[in-house]
């Protein structure tokens, strides 16, 4: 049996299951759930979305750690599992003494420890409730090479030391954190400001949970680590931490791509990193992911045939900045610079090029795009131009 096939069995064991639309996943949700519970879910699924606490987080994980709750929550990152819980089995290798720090309910971890019944595993999470169910689930699975340990690594230390660290979602837990900005709107370059860098760390807990990681990484040991820093803003104050701590890179960074449900996220990259010094690491790159599929032909526009407001071309990616770039003739109609509130510097234009109008966008937190129309539709980019100005960020 391969790795999927059997994550898919015991994702099954755990109550799991796979949907393929919203609709059938939220009658499932109300014909499991009873509607006082659907309503507390939903609020602190809202409340941990807006805070930058600890104990908002906390509530949501002890809450959605209770039997009759995981199955119907869990389900829904049903595809992450399958994604990524083979991509670190296969990782594992040689190492004999496993850390999955962040582990919440020990899902993939007592997948883990099914797999490698000849090594010893050791779930960590700071919500008493997951550990204590993780164990009673162990002990379920009969699963006899893994334990599980309550620890805010924010505030103590580990004990031990280990060959291989798994981190998945755990590193970084402030998920609405913007991250580094670049030098202005018109590069992906960022500036080595060390206040910055230190700022990002301190306020997401990377540099207390990275430092504390680090120290109970054997000579020779490895990180496993996938978090959520797809976006450039984030990856590059991430990967700059894991350097600073001379952790290298062993394998080039894997993007991954799941659903929830019927939602494509676009996540990560994995890395596995060592300490060792004579681990020979990858380079570190800080450029930004380029679709090479995106082009813009403008004859062919003429030809193209969409519906009464579709773009004729639209793009959403950092190569937006490229083709905007090597724009030909144009004449700009207005622009705007401007610098917001929350310290992104944001630039907004619109202009003509033969029968066409576009519109450029683009801020200090990579958000960049290119939209273009004919020129007889040009009152729907004048309005959107005015929507960017007043609904940024």
């Amino acid at each position: 049996m391969d790795l999927k096939d059997a994550l898919a069995d015991h994702l099954k064991e755990w109550g799991l299951r796979r949907f393929e639309s919203d609709q059938a996943y939220f009658q499932w949700q109300r014909e499991t759930l009873p509607p006082k519970d659907i309503a507390e879910l939903n609020r602190l699924v809202q409340q941990k979305q807006a805070s930058t606490g600890v104990d908002e987080d906390m509530a949501f994980y002890d809450f959605t750690a209770t039997p009759h709750i995981l199955p119907v929550l869990y389900s829904q990152r049903y595809d992450y599992y399958l994604a990524v819980g083979p991509l670190v089995a296969e990782r594992i290798g040689g190492a004999s003494s496993i850390l999955d720090f962040g582990c919440g309910v020990g899902l993939l971890t007592t997948f883990f420890a099914r797999q490698f019944p000849d090594r010893s595993f050791v779930g960590m999470d700071r919500s008493a409730v997951s550990v204590a169910l993780a164990q009673e689930r162990a002990a379920v699975f009969g699963i006899n090479n893994v334990r599980f340990e309550c620890l805010d690594l924010q505030q103590g230390r580990l004990v031990g030391t280990y060959d291989l660290i798994i981190a998945t979602h755990a590193l970084l837990q402030t998920e609405q954190d913007l991250g580094l900005p670049s030098l202005n709107w018109q590069t992906f370059e960022r500036g080595k400001d060390p206040v910055l860098q230190s700022a990002f760390e301190q306020r997401t807990g990377l540099s207390p949970r990275l430092d504390r990681l680090c120290a109970a990484l054997t000579p020779a040991g490895r990180i496993i680590t996938f978090e959520k820093t797809r976006l450039l803003a984030r990856r590059i104050p991430f990967q700059r931490a894991l350097a600073a701590r001379g952790l290298r890179l062993l394998e080039p960074p894997r993007p991954i791509r799941y659903l929830l449900v019927e939602e494509v996220t676009d996540d990560g990259p994995l890395y596995v990193l060592g300490l060792g010094p004579g681990q020979i690491g990858l380079p570190w790159d800080e450029s930004p992911e380029m679709d090479a599929g995106h082009t813009l032909d403008w004859s062919s526009l003429k030809h193209k045939v969409v519906g009464k407001d579709e773009p004729l071309y639209e793009n959403h990616t950092a190569s937006a900045q490229r083709i905007w770039k090597q724009l030909p003739e144009h004449r700009v109609l207005k622009e705007t610079t401007r610098q917001e509130p929350d310290g992104r510097q944001m630039h907004v234009e619109l202009g003509t090029i033969q029968d066409f109008t576009y519109l450029y966008f683009a801020n200090t937190f990579d958000q960049r795009q290119l939209v273009t129309m004919d020129s007889a539709r040009a009152s729907l980019l004048e309005q959107y131009y005015q929507e960017l100005l007043y609904n940024c960020p």
